[in-house]
C-alpha cells in the first residue's frame, strides 16, 4: 500500500489560535497534547504534513521568516516528526493561490513529494475551507475540530482536540 498521511492545519490544532494572526515565537503555544497525538500517528506509520494558510505575509504583517521560526519552535515541542510544513502565504484582498486553502495545491503537492495515497489519508482542521481542501484532493477522512466555527458538510467526525482526534484515526485505520 502507498503511504498515508494525516494532514494538519496549524492554528486552533497544532497550536493556540490567537484569532489575530499567530506569527511571533514568543505568542506561540502548542496545544496541551499535541506532541503526544503527533508521537502516537508517527509510531503508527503516518507522515505528518501541516498545511496552513499565512495571509499575514501577503498583508505584510509578518515575513515567512518569522512563520519558519514558529514551525522551528512547534518541531522542537513534537520531537521533529512533522515531515513537512507547508504554508500559503497569499491572500484574496492581495494576490490569488491555488496554494491557500480552499483549494488544494499544498495537500497535492505533498502527496506527489511523500507518495500519499489521499483516500487512506486524513485531514485534520478547525475551518470548514479546511475539509473544503481536503475533499477537493480526495483525502479519504476528514475530522472538523470543534470551537472556531461549526463543522461543515464536508467533514466526516467532529472531536475536541488533536489528542482526541488521533485516538479515532487510530481506532479506524
Amino acid at each position: 500500500m502507498k503511504n498515508r498521511a494525516v494532514f494538519l492545519d496549524r492554528d486552533g490544532v497544532l497550536n493556540q489560535d490567537r484569532w489575530d494572526y499567530t506569527y511571533r515565537p514568543d505568542d506561540f503555544v502548542v496545544l496541551p497534547g499535541v506532541p503526544e497525538a503527533l508521537q502516537q500517528l508517527k509510531a503508527a506509520g503516518y507522515h505528518l504534513i501541516v498545511v496552513t494558510n499565512q495571509a499575514g505575509i501577503a498583508k505584510g504583517l509578518y515575513t515567512a521568516a518569522e512563520v519558519r521560526q514558529c514551525h522551528a519552535i512547534l518541531q522542537e515541542a513534537c520531537g521533529h516528526v512533522l515531515d513537512a510544513l507547508y504554508f500559503a502565504p497569499g491572500h484574496p484582498s492581495v494576490s490569488e493561490s491555488l496554494s491557500r486553502k480552499p483549494d488544494s495545491l499544498m495537500i497535492e503537492r505533498a502527496a506527489a513529494r511523500f507518495g500519499v495515497a489521499l483516500a487512506h489519508s486524513w485531514l485534520v482542521g478547525d475551518t470548514r475551507r479546511d475539509a473544503q481542501a481536503g475533499h477537493k484532493a480526495g483525502v479519504g477522512h476528514l475530522i472538523h475540530i470543534a470551537g472556531r466555527e461549526p463543522k461543515g458538510p464536508e467533514a466526516h467526525w467532529e472531536t475536541a482536540s488533536l489528542l482526541e482526534a488521533t485516538a479515532l484515526i487510530l481506532s479506524n485505520s
